[in-house]
C-alpha cells in the first residue's frame, strides 16, 4: 500500500463530489443535463511491460460525461416559453458572431423585436417575407417585426345560404325593396371592408320568383350601407328538385361607398354561393362565411406551433406567419462542450450539426408554454453523495495506514 494510490483516490473522489455538487446546484436549472464521473485504474509500466505481481498505482478520472436524456416538461403559460420533445437543440447566435446550442427555451423579445434568451443571445430560425412565406435557407435572427397589419379591401365573399322552399312568391312590386318587408322573403347581411379598412354592411334581399316542377328560382338584390349596388342590379339563384344550387357562377358586385371617405371606388366584391341549399327549413346563412378583407389590426399575441411556425395574431382576428424556429441536432450530443449559461458548443467529438424545422428529420417537436426541467434526479444524487463521501474517507484511511507503517519503520 502506498501514498500514491490513496492520493489518486482522494483526487478522484473530489472530482466525483464536485460533479455531484454541480448536479445538485443545477437541479432547478431549465434545460440542464446532469453529469457523472467515470473512473479508470492506473498501472505502472516498465520497459518490459507489466509483471504479474505489480499492483495498480491508483485511479484516474477518465471523463465527466453528460446525460443528454430529456427532462420533464413544466407548464408556464408563456407563449414564448418553448420545450423540445425528444432530440434537438435551439440554435443561439452569440454577440461575437458564433453559434451555440441550448435546451433552455425561456425566450423574450428585446427592444428591437428579436427573440432572445435572458442572456441576450439571439434565437435562430427563418424569417417570413412580407407575404408570410418562409424560405428555409440559412438561419438567422428571428424578429417579431409585425406589430400591426394593414387593412385589406374585400374582393371575395363566400356566403352559402339555406332558402326556405316553402316560401311564397311576394306579390308586392317592386320586389326586394328594403323599405317594404312584404316585397322580399328573407334578408341577410355581411360586413365587408374598403381599401382603408372601413367596414360596410352589405345586405342581400331574396325573393322567390318562380315555382315550377323543375325547381325554384330566387332573385337577389344587393345593397351596401342602404344604397343599391350599381352592377348588376340583381342576379338569380337556381335550385333543382333536390334543393341543390345549379348552374351558378360567382357574381361580381360593384358598388360605391357613401359617404366617400378616401377609399378606392368603385369597389367590386365577387359573391360565391357554392353549397347553398333550398329545402323546407327556415332561411338562414350557412357556415363557413369567408371574406378576404379586414380592418387594420394591432398585435395581440404570438403563437408558436409544434413545427416551430411563429404566427402573430391581431386585433382584427387576422393571423400572419412571421417566422419559424430552427433546431439543430448532432451525431453525438454527448460530445458537445458545455460553456456555461445553459449553452453548448460544437466539438470534433460531437460531429457536424444538421438543421431542420421541429419535427422533421431526427429533431423533436416544440411545446409552447412549457419549459424542460433539469434531468437531475435528486434522490440518486444524494445517495451518490453518500457513496462518494465514504469513498473519500476510505482513501484517506489508506494514506493514514501507510503513514502508520512508515512511522513503524522509523521507530526501529
Amino acid at each position: 500500500m502506498g501514498f500514491q494510490q490513496g492520493l489518486s483516490g482522494l483526487n478522484a473522489a473530489s472530482v466525483q463530489l464536485d460533479t455531484i455538487g454541480n448536479n445538485v446546484a443545477n437541479a432547478n436549472t431549465v434545460g440542464f443535463k446532469s453529469s457523472r464521473t467515470e473512473f479508470g485504474d492506473l498501472y505502472g509500466n516498465s520497459l518490459y511491460g507489466i509483471t504479474a505481481t505489480t499492483p495498480g498505482i491508483g485511479v484516474q478520472v477518465q471523463a465527466v460525461t453528460q446525460n443528454m436524456g430529456n427532462g420533464n416538461l413544466d407548464s408556464t403559460g408563456r407563449s414564448l416559453d418553448l420545450a423540445i420533445n425528444n432530440a434537438g437543440f435551439f440554435i443561439m447566435g452569440l454577440p461575437n458572431g458564433t453559434q451555440a446550442y441550448t435546451r433552455n427555451g425561456q425566450f423574450q423579445v428585446n427592444s428591437s423585436g428579436y427573440l432572445v434568451s435572458s442572456a441576450g443571445n439571439y434565437l435562430q430560425g427563418w424569417t417570413a417575407d412580407a407575404n408570410g412565406n418562409i424560405a428555409e435557407g440559412p438561419v438567422g435572427k428571428l424578429q417579431l417585426a409585425a406589430t400591426s397589419i394593414s387593412p385589406k379591401a374585400t374582393t371575395k365573399l363566400s356566403m352559402p345560404v339555406q332558402l326556405n322552399s316553402s316560401s311564397k312568391t311576394p306579390t308586392v312590386a317592386p320586389i326586394n325593396n328594403p323599405a317594404n318587408p312584404n316585397s322580399y322573403n328573407w334578408p341577410n347581411s355581411q360586413i365587408v371592408y374598403d381599401s382603408l379598412g372601413n367596414s360596410h354592411q352589405m345586405t342581400f334581399y331574396y325573393s322567390l320568383t318562380n315555382s315550377a316542377a323543375t325547381g325554384n328560382t330566387w332573385t337577389v338584390n344587393a345593397y351596401v350601407d342602404g344604397n343599391a349596388a350599381t352592377s348588376p342590379a340583381n342576379f338569380t339563384l337556381n335550385f333543382d328538385t333536390s334543393g341543390n344550387l345549379t348552374g351558378f357562377t360567382p357574381v361580381p358586385i360593384t358598388f360605391t361607398t357613401a359617404p366617400l371617405n378616401g377609399a378606392a371606388i368603385p369597389q367590386t366584391v365577387t359573391l360565391d354561393y357554392t353549397n347553398s341549399t333550398q329545402i323546407a327549413q327556415t332561411s338562414a346563412a350557412l357556415n363557413p362565411v369567408i371574406q378576404d378583407g379586414s380592418a387594420p389590426g394591432t398585435l395581440q399575441g404570438i403563437n408558436i406551433s409544434a413545427d416551430g411556425l411563429i404566427q402573430a395574431s391581431f386585433s382584427n382576428s387576422q393571423t400572419k406567419s412571421i417566422g419559424r424556429v430552427a433546431l439543430a441536432n448532432f451525431v453525438n450530443p454527448q460530445g458537445l462542450q458545455d460553456v456555461g449559461g445553459n449553452l453548448w458548443v460544437q466539438t470534433g467529438n460531437s460531429g457536424a450539426y444538421t438543421i431542420n424545422r421541429p419535427g422533421a428529420g431526427n429533431t423533436g417537436t416544440l411545446s409552447s408554454g412549457q419549459v424542460e426541467d433539469s434531468n437531475v434526479n435528486l434522490t440518486n444524487e444524494l445517495v451518490s453523495m453518500i457513496t462518494a463521501q465514504r469513498y473519500y474517507q476510505a482513501n484517506a484511511q489508506t494514506i493514514k495506514t501507510q503513514d502508520t507503517l512508515v512511522q513503524t519503520l522509523l521507530n526501529i
